[in-house]
């Protein structure tokens, strides 16, 4: 008998993870602006020649390196992410053309934002593990004892510079992302959920507690 359980999971697992990448590639084709990871993706893919999808890949996996000394456990949807997401973005690069109209390109990007906002609510509320990214600055907050705010801030604001120094687009877009996606993750993470968001950790001692904005790609 097939574990209904387990399939939704999976579904939302694998439609989830499909889905930020294609809504990742609207936001780059936008062009006003692509998210603070992408900002170092796209750079690096400037400066080396490597497809953008490929690149996206290769950081996730460096990123996964990272995990090793903050003794962060990866799981199956933390493997998946790094595989699916770059290479979904990759398509959406191939397929749709940056539109010439401010007002369209502002309007892709809207639609990018709400996609990558419910398909990080269905990978997420699909519990296979945080992505390789919100994985590396929640091992800095527990190994460092920072909040995960400082952690995300400083490890997001340190890749857009980088990035933007190699010929990323850091734009208004860019502002727009930092400021709206978490609000909307609010939203979607608790909507998509079969079961209650908890994080991946807990210091010891402490009882478990909900927090549903802790995980996205």
């Amino acid at each position: 008998m097939i574990d209904r359980l387990l399939l939704a999971r999976w579904t939302r697992l694998l439609s989830g993870l499909v889905l930020y990448g294609l809504a990742d590639g609207l936001i780059i084709q936008a062009g006003i602006g692509v998210t603070p990871w992408d900002v170092l993706g796209q750079g690096v893919s400037l400066r080396t020649g490597l497809l953008f999808g490929l690149v996206t890949i290769g950081i996730g996996a460096l990123v996964l390196l990272l995990w090793i000394p903050l003794r962060q456990r990866p799981g199956i949807g933390t493997l998946l992410n790094v595989l699916l997401v770059g290479a979904a973005a990759q398509v959406v690069l191939w397929l749709v053309p940056t539109p010439e109209p401010l007002l369209a390109r502002i309007g892709l990007f809207v639609l990018g934002l709400l996609l990558l906002a419910v398909a990080t609510g269905l990978y997420v509320g699909a519990q296979f593990g945080a992505g390789p990214r919100d994985g590396l600055m929640l091992g800095i907050s527990r190994r460092l004892g920072w909040p995960i705010w400082g952690a995300r801030t400083a490890v997001e604001g340190t890749v857009v510079a980088l990035g933007w120094l190699l010929g990323g687009n850091a734009g208004i877009g860019t502002l727009a992302f930092a400021l709206l996606i978490g609000p909307l993750c609010q939203i979607t993470i608790p909507f998509f959920s079969l079961r209650p968001v908890v994080p991946a950790w807990v210091p010891a001692g402490e009882p478990r507690r909900e927090d549903p904005t802790w995980q996205s790609a």
